[in-house]
Order: C-alpha cells, then structure tokens, then sequence
C-alpha cells in the first residue's frame, strides 16, 4: 500500500493569501492517484483551504502528518504547499491561523514522526518558503540524521523564496511534469532522485530558488509508472544483439531495408528486424553509429554501431536479469 497526503492552503486568516497551493495539491493528487496506464497508485488524501470556511489548523495538519506515518504502508509521501517560516529554532509549514514564524506545524516535529514512521519509505516534499531549513540546523535531532528509508524534495534553500507562477507553484509545476513522464526511465518509472534532477535541470542558472535534495536510502522507489518509451521485450533483446556491453555490432547494406544507394540489394528479413530495433535505441541514446553520423550509412557503407555509456548501463541491467 502506498498513501499520500497533499496539503495546499491558500487562505490565511493573518498573513498574505496565496493562490496556486491548492491547486498545486490537486494536481499533485491526480498525478500520484494513478499509473500512466490507469492502475491504482497512491491512495490520497487531500486537505486544501480555500476559504475561511475551509480553514487548516496547525491540530488538524499535526494530526494527519502523524496519522500518515503511524501506519504500515510500503512508501508514505507527505506534499505540502503554502507559506512556510523559520525562525532561530528551525523551519515551519504555516497553517491558516498563524500569526507569529513559530506557530505553525514545526519541521522538527515532522522528521520526528518521519523517524518513528512504519513504513518502509518515507518521502518529504515540500514548496513553501525557506523550506530548505530543514537541513540547516544540526542541533535538532530529528534533523541530524535522516533515518533508513527517508528522502526529503524541498522546492528551495533556507534563504530562498518560493515562487508562484501561472497559478503555480515553479517548483510543483515541474514535479508534475516529471510525474507525467518528463523525468522517467526506459522502464517508466519516476524516482525521487529524477524528479529532482528534472526541476534542477530545469531550472536556470540564474532562478531564485533551487531544490534541495537529501535522502538515506539503499534503492529509490518508484512514486509513478508511465507507458515506457521501448517494449521491455525490445530492451532485453540488447544482450542478444551485443554479445559484450563492449563490442560493436557490424553492419551491412541487409539490415537496411531502403537499400537505394546500395551495391548489394540482398533481402534479409532477420537482419531488417534487428536494424529496426537498434533504430529504437538510438532514439533513446542507447546506440550511436561507429564511422558515420545516421544508421543508414553505418549500414550502406559496411560499418558498425555500439552502445553508448546509457546503453551500456541497461545492458548491465538485463545481463544481470534486473530488468
């Protein structure tokens, strides 16, 4: 089992409104709630203030961060969207009634629960204001050492301003975009470690914020599955056609079935079918042409191709049948 809670607030009774928080949990929810092709995910829970009516309190989010992490779940995933503050003390996420940096839900009470939690994966991720002060204070020892299991996504440093955009969050809007497939693997699925290395990448040099990433964990898990972008039957098929993750594989004008600048027009159906899955991995830079710049010629002039460092590393993976 595998259980979310997504928190946005955008009405506050005493500090700003916001206006993308609540949105931003929302579109987080749809893209944890489901795989790419439909099958159940994450089972969700949402809890969104939009107005005075719908106010959260710091109780009611203490509670349900707790109420997350009390129970036994294969992976559970805290988002949080809205103002955050920090003060000498450490960094706090600010519900609807605060008045002073302190009165939120403190961070340091969150890792407290996160290091009592029992689940087996335990993921943080939050776009709020100075939320990257949960690794700036050593001396808070809930914070001093991320626990077996723990990885903590912050959408900014402990100086560092959020920003909304569009209705947005910078931050979330990236992360949903690398849910939906920008940041998966030739497995489809999307890590913790991708998704960070997609809003980093995406992000200029000269942007305001950038995301803060820490996590003690042996493997990442998989927080969404999309269609891949190659059959597995296909991909495993790249121990067959190269023999080493080293050598190169030769080509002819057989394995190219439009043959016009061709000496030899000899047919070979086996050769064409193998050509068109190597084709497959230099859309995926997997396979480069040795000699030449495209396929087509490696093949019309008697070349080779081999695997690049990416291809190599899958190669890897399905010699030693973890694919």
């Amino acid at each position: 089992m595998k259980k979310a809670l997504c928190v946005g607030i955008d009405c506050y009774e005493y500090i700003n409104d916001l206006h993308g928080c609540v949105n931003d949990a929302n579109e987080v929810k749809s893209a944890l709630e489901r795989n790419g092709d439909g099958s159940l995910n994450f089972e969700v829970k949402l809890l969104s203030a939009t107005s005075e009516t719908t106010y959260i309190t710091r109780r009611e989010l203490k509670d349900s961060i707790q109420s997350l992490f009390n129970t036994e779940s294969e992976i559970a995933l805290l988002y949080f969207a809205g103002h955050g503050s920090f003060d000498a003390l450490g960094g706090y996420l600010c519900t609807s009634e605060v008045e002073n940096p302190d009165d939120g839900v403190s961070l340091n009470d969150i890792m407290g629960f996160v290091a009592q939690s029992k689940a087996r994966n335990n993921i943080v991720i939050l776009d709020s204001c100075h939320c990257g002060s949960i690794s700036n204070y050593p001396e808070m020892q809930n914070f001093s050492v991320l626990h077996d299991g723990t990885t903590i996504l912050c959408a900014c440093g402990p100086s560092e301003y959020a920003a909304e955009k569009n209705g947005h969050g910078i931050f979330t809007s990236l992360m949903v975009e690398a849910l939906y497939g920008g940041a998966m693997n030739l497995l489809g699925e999307v890590t913790p470690g991708s998704i960070y290395s997609y809003i980093d990448s995406s992000l200029g040099a000269w942007d305001e914020q950038r995301p803060l990433f820490k996590a003690n964990i042996s493997s990442f898990v998989s927080l969404r599955k999309n269609a891949p972008p190659i059959s597995i039957t296909d991909l495993r098929k790249i121990t067959q056609i190269f023999k080493s993750k080293y050598e190169e594989y030769p080509l002819d004008p057989t394995y190219e079935p439009d043959k016009h600048e061709a000496d030899n027009k000899e047919e070979n159906k086996e050769h064409e079918a193998i050509f068109s899955i190597l084709q497959k991995y230099v859309k995926l830079n997997l396979v480069v042409p040795v000699g030449e710049e495209h396929m087509y010629y490696a093949a019309i002039n008697n070349k080779s191709c081999k695997l690049t460092a990416q291809g190599q590393h899958y190669w890897q993976l399905v010699d030693k049948k973890m694919i």
